[in-house]
């Protein structure tokens, strides 16, 4: 890469394309930017190594699809051991199953009673298992399964720490699990949680610390409920950082981590996994060099997100150059991303950059599609089927039909 001359923002045409730190944006000359891209090598290195933990803890693995909400990807991590999916919404549990899985676990309370009935009209002959936290979240799952003739399979979830949903261990949520057992239209499956406040710990001893005692507090209110005479066959834990240890935890039975496929500039943060294994990039392009010490990219918040954390101090700014933890996009508007750099960095309007994003999960929702590459070279692309208002989401609220493509998806897993 040439460098720009200090004052201007041109390159010459005699300047080779050029990204700092890989050669993929010449291997992709001819993609719009921005657009996001996957390392498939790393990615599979990801996805055996997440199934080896859990072959060798003994644990099911339940990987949670709202990371890449990809039924290519999805299927792949079925090939390597996974048990069946977990998902976070009702509109990703639609598209899954439209596509042909046939085992789901639905990971946040869904209490909208239309929505509750069509999940119930769509699931079919799939396994599909609903988080409940709440008596009246019980009550309304309980309501729509007498109304369709039908039983449904549900999960208690219970809070051990991050302080967002679930109830605490103890006396609350043996009573709850009295309710669901009583109930002939709801079946307990087990209990679940999510140790989503280790994303805010300060050390990776702290982050074993929290994963021990996730799996201990949860392992421990299932021998509650069974020693009251209630069935609890599934302990399942989740996050990525705390699964390395709460899987070991003798008596945990489930592990649902998402974001280990991808890893992203929180989990570099936090200790989780080296940059070596981060899989996803968003590819952007130099669109200004205004002054020597900025660079201005086609990637702003609809691009990235303004994620930066739980409670910040664990990344710097809104996304970071692949290989270059030190290049710091620091402010975001909708389509700009504003990349601090020092005035010899050779980057010159019409360059591409791979920016690192802070939360993988949150940018693979604001993006339609994504490119792979294998070792080196373009290997197609994905479809990111499940994001959010997806038009193929929205035709079968609406209508009922299947979304473009889905007919060649039914196969199944």
């Amino acid at each position: 890469m040439g460098a720009a001359p200090r004052g201007t923002n041109r390159r010459t045409d005699a300047d080779p394309a050029a990204s700092i730190g890989t050669p993929t944006a010449a291997l992709l000359p001819d993609v719009r930017t921005p657009v996001l891209v996957v390392d498939e090598s790393i990615l599979e290195t990801n996805l055996r190594a997440m199934a080896d933990l859990a072959r060798e803890a003994e644990v099911d693995l339940r990987p949670h699809w709202k990371t890449h909400k990809c039924p290519e990807l999805a299927r792949r991590q079925l090939e390597l051991g996974a048990v069946g999916g977990t998902v976070a919404t009702a509109e990703e549990a639609e598209i899954f199953l439209a596509a042909g899985f046939e085992d789901l676990l639905i990971a946040t309370p869904i209490v909208d009673s239309h929505g509750i009935e069509r999940l119930l009209a769509r699931r079919g002959a799939a396994a599909l298992t609903v988080l409940v936290e709440s008596e009246e979240g019980a009550r309304r799952w309980s309501d729509a399964a007498a109304r369709a003739g039908t039983a449904v399979p549900v999960i208690l979830e219970i809070d051990v720490g991050m302080g967002r949903t679930g109830v605490p261990p103890g006396e609350g949520a043996l009573s709850l699990a009295r309710t669901i057992a009583d109930d002939e239209r709801l079946e307990l499956a087990g209990v679940m949680t999510h140790a989503g406040h280790a994303y805010g710990a300060s050390s990776p001893r702290e982050i074993a610390s929290i994963g021990r005692a996730e799996g201990e507090t949860l392992v421990r209110t299932a021998g509650a409920i069974r020693a009251a005479g209630i069935g609890c066959r599934t302990v399942s834990v989740g996050s990525t950082p705390t699964v390395p240890h709460s899987a070991r935890v003798p008596g945990v039975t489930e592990i649902r981590p998402g974001n280990y496929a991808f890893h992203d500039a929180i989990q570099v943060g936090l200790g989780v996994a080296p940059e070596e294994r981060c899989a996803l990039t968003v590819l952007a392009t130099v669109i200004a060099r205004p002054v020597p010490d900025r660079v201005v990219l086609d990637c702003g918040s609809k691009a990235l997100s303004t994620d930066a954390g739980v409670g910040g101090g664990v990344v710097e700014g809104f996304g970071r150059v692949l290989g270059h933890p030190d290049l710091v996009i620091r402010r975001l508007s909708e389509e700009h991303g504003i990349l601090a750099v020092p005035p010899s960095m050779p980057l010159a309007v019409g360059d591409r950059v791979r920016i690192l994003p802070n939360h993988a999960c949150v940018v693979v929702n604001l993006h339609e599609r994504m490119v792979r590459i294998r070792d080196g070279a373009p290997a197609g692309e994905w479809r990111v089927a499940a994001r959010r208002g997806a038009s193929g989401a929205h035709d079968r609220r609406t209508t009922g039909a299947a979304p473009p493509g889905a007919a060649a998806e039914r196969a199944g897993p």
